[in-house]
């Protein structure tokens, strides 16, 4: 790997890294990380679970929360493997083709679970402001079409950024920063002209994450509006209550990209390590801490979490 030649991508073998300056401690590190993705993996499972065994759990808000559960499981296994494999197996090597693939699942469930989490906040709008028609207003088939509708625009505005990486020739160094495939740092590598990539994957980003994100705080703005037209505090504090799990999910979202953004932006003289921890973690945060905060403030879900655990252990 010294000596790098300007061949085609579909040849590239890219290598990834696992926490620069700290390999001796892999086996040490993976400890807590394989913790985060078994607690990722079997509480996101149990939540879809509980979902489809219960029926008392049989409506909209649960619908949304296994979708948010299947995202997540979907960020969990397309990371897994990679990180696992560096720090257990030293398996640092990745084809172009697997390489793609990750960028392309990760990306897209990404998206998806800023996309669902818009659908939950229009769900709890629906629910404070007119409770009366909200089962005539997201019926099941409509809650059907939203899910599809979230798979299919992720995968139409994904797959160009994704595709075009095929055109580029790579003949620079083709280690990559992190333990995973990350859309920058591959086009980085190039030295062929990105400038059609960049735009593209702008483009792409602006009309998903970039619209949701302005789309939830406004349905937020909607919602407290609503509740705070609610004359009784009783019945304030009870639709207020409702949200507090969805705000809890929106802020496990965002407090990790912000402070990966922050780390890329104003930590150029921080250690290596630090960058490559935090980009390992903050796909992990989400999927770990989810399950965890619905369970908790959801009486529902910790009362179906209980009767199965209860049941299981009789």
């Amino acid at each position: 790997m010294s000596h790098f030649q300007n061949i085609t991508s579909s040849s590239i073998i890219f290598l990834l890294t696992g926490v620069p300056g700290l390999e001796a401690f892999h086996s040490w590190i993976s400890i807590p990380f394989c913790f985060l993705y078994v607690t990722a993996l079997s509480r996101n499972n149990l939540i879809l679970f509980v979902i489809v065994i219960q029926p008392s759990l049989h409506e909209p808000m649960y619908y949304f929360l296994s979708m948010l559960s299947t995202t997540d499981l979907g960020l969990s296994v397309y990371t897994l493997v990679t990180m696992l494999g560096i720090f257990w197996f030293n398996a640092r090597e990745i084809s172009f083709t697997a390489c793609l693939s990750q960028m392309f699942f990760v990306k897209l469930f990404t998206v998806m679970e800023l996309s669902v989490l818009l659908a939950m906040a229009f769900d709890r709008f629906v629910a404070i402001s007119n409770p009366i028609s909200y089962a005539t207003i997201l019926t099941d088939s409509r809650i059907i079409q939203i899910g599809v509708a979230i798979v299919i625009r992720g995968t139409l505005m994904l797959t160009p950024m994704v595709a075009l990486l095929m055109r580029l020739s790579f003949c620079h160094s083709h280690v990559l920063h992190y333990s995973y495939c990350f859309h920058p740092h591959v086009m980085k590598l190039s030295c062929t002209d990105t400038r059609i990539n960049s735009a593209v994957g702008l483009t792409a980003m602006t009309s998903t994450v970039g619209v949701d994100s302005i789309l939830i705080p406004l349905s937020y703005v909607l919602i407290i509006k609503t509740i705070l037209s609610i004359t009784s505090p009783e019945e304030r504090k009870k639709a207020f209550s409702t949200c507090i799990s969805h705000i809890g999910a929106i802020a496990i979202f965002y407090i990790p990209l912000i402070s990966l953004s922050f780390v890329h932006r104003f930590g150029k003289q921080a250690p290596a390590y630090v960058h490559s921890m935090i980009a390992n973690t903050y796909l992990l945060i989400p999927p770990v801490m989810n399950p965890i905060i619905y369970s908790v403030k959801t009486k529902q879900i910790r009362r179906a979490v209980i009767k199965i655990l209860h049941s299981k252990g009789t």
